[in-house]
Order: C-alpha cells, then sequence, then structure tokens
C-alpha cells in the first residue's frame, strides 16, 4: 500500500514537472552558435601578420637595488602568416616568428645593505625562429560582419641560438646555448573589417604549454645542458599583439 502511494506521488512529480516545461517560456541567450552567419567564408585566402620594435637607453638609471645603470638593448619581433579556410569561419595555415633581442650593459651598481657590486661590460644577444601551424576559428558578434570574436590554436616548433659575454674580467668570459622549443598555444582575439578586405586584430597568448631544451657551451670548454617544461594560463598584456590582415 504504501509502496503504491510512493509510486503515484513520483509519477505526479514527474508529470508536474513535464507540464511546466512544456508550458514555460524559451529564452534565447544568444550562446547558439549553430546559426551563426559567414563572417570568413569557405575558400577565402587570408595573408598578413604582426610586427614590433622595442628600445631602450639608461643613463645612470635607478631601479630599486640597481644604481647608476648604463645600457642600451631592443627588442625586434615579426610573424608573417598565411589561412585558408576550409568551412565557413574555419581555417588552416602556417605563420613564421622571428624574434632578437639584445642587451648591452656598460656598467650598473647593486647595494644591498653589506653587499655591494658592479656589474661591467655584460652584453646578452638572443634570437629565436619559430614554425608555427594554426587552426582558426572566428565567431561573428550577433549578425555583425565587421567585428567578430576568433581563436588561434599553434602547434610551434622554434629553434634559437643565444650568447652572454662578461667583458669584466682579466679575461672575457661567455656562453653559448642552442635552443629547441615545442609549444602548443591558444590565443584569443578581437577582429574588424576595415573594408572589405582588410582587417585589423587585437590578440593575446592566454594558454600555453611549452618544452624547451638548451645545450650550453661555456668559454669553449665546458658543456652543460637545461630542459624545461611550462604550463601558462593566464593574461599577459605583454603578450598582447596587434596585426593587419589581408582576406582574399
Amino acid at each position: 500500500m504504501r509502496g503504491n502511494t510512493l509510486l503515484k506521488a513520483v509519477l505526479s512529480i514527474i508529470t508536474l514537472t513535464l507540464a511546466l516545461g512544456a508550458g514555460a517560456q524559451r529564452y534565447d541567450r544568444g550562446y547558439n552558435l549553430s546559426n551563426s552567419g559567414s563572417f570568413v567564408k569557405k575558400g577565402t585566402w587570408m595573408a598578413g601578420g604582426t610586427a614590433s620594435y622595442s628600445f631602450h637607453d639608461n643613463e645612470d638609471y635607478n631601479l630599486l637595488i640597481i644604481e647608476d645603470i648604463n645600457s642600451t638593448g631592443y627588442g625586434v619581433n615579426v610573424s608573417p602568416a598565411f589561412c585558408y579556410m576550409v568551412r565557413n569561419n574555419m581555417g588552416i595555415g602556417m605563420r613564421v616568428e622571428y624574434g632578437r633581442n639584445m642587451l648591452k650593459l656598460d656598467d650598473a651598481h647593486v647595494d644591498i645593505e653589506d653587499v655591494s657590486m658592479d656589474v661591467k661590460d655584460y652584453h646578452w644577444i638572443k634570437q629565436m625562429v619559430n614554425a608555427k601551424f594554426i587552426l582558426r576559428n572566428y565567431i561573428p558578434l550577433g549578425d555583425s560582419k565587421r567585428f567578430a570574436m576568433f581563436t588561434e590554436s599553434q602547434l610551434s616548433f622554434g629553434y634559437g641560438q643565444a650568447k652572454v659575454v662578461n667583458g669584466n674580467l682579466e679575461y672575457p668570459k661567455g656562453a653559448y646555448d642552442n635552443i629547441t622549443n615545442l609549444s602548443v598555444n591558444l590565443c584569443p582575439g578581437l577582429m574588424a573589417f576595415a573594408d572589405e578586405h582588410f582587417a585589423i586584430e587585437l590578440s593575446v597568448k592566454m594558454l600555453g604549454l611549452s618544452i624547451s631544451h638548451v645545450e650550453q657551451t661555456k668559454n669553449q670548454v665546458y658543456y652543460g645542458s637545461r630542459n624545461s617544461t611550462s604550463i601558462n594560463f593566464k593574461i599577459n598584456v605583454l603578450t598582447v599583439g596587434v596585426g593587419i590582415y589581408y582576406y582574399l
């Protein structure tokens, strides 16, 4: 008897839930992308890239515990890319990235309580080349044909060299590095068409896995190596990139 009563109560609750669900009003919150328009059509080619340059020149500059800094340096980064749309709003392609950084430190003074140290004639330079296979997905903002979000997934292999020389000794000493790197990155961004073909993009490297191997030769006598793995899940404003692309 109790079992029948419990069964009837459960059936009544299920029936009432289905009735309320059938009569409930459906809300379109705009998250269904199945009906998204064709922002970039299948068969479209994209070509363009990003570029950045920075330069600094310090003269008797003080930074926290480091005083009287006299140094010069620069950073250059160029990243051309092309992509072919295999489906509406989705394309595959390749990106080649070249970066070069240099720091020449003439002299600086470090003073921490009873510890005092001078650094002079320090020179560091590094250059890297990365080949990246990319997958791009576009998400139009509403019915707009001009503005959209996108995500660029990257599989990257890189090779580079770096060297550092310390001339503040009786005999100059230095180290030479050979660098190989494998990484997977996710770069979301926003884009806007300036006209029918040209687009301006703003992107940021947000998620990434990087594995690197460094082989070092010091003073042409000593040899060493270093392996490192890093996972990044944060927004770094220093990695924000601005690019110009042409769609044909």
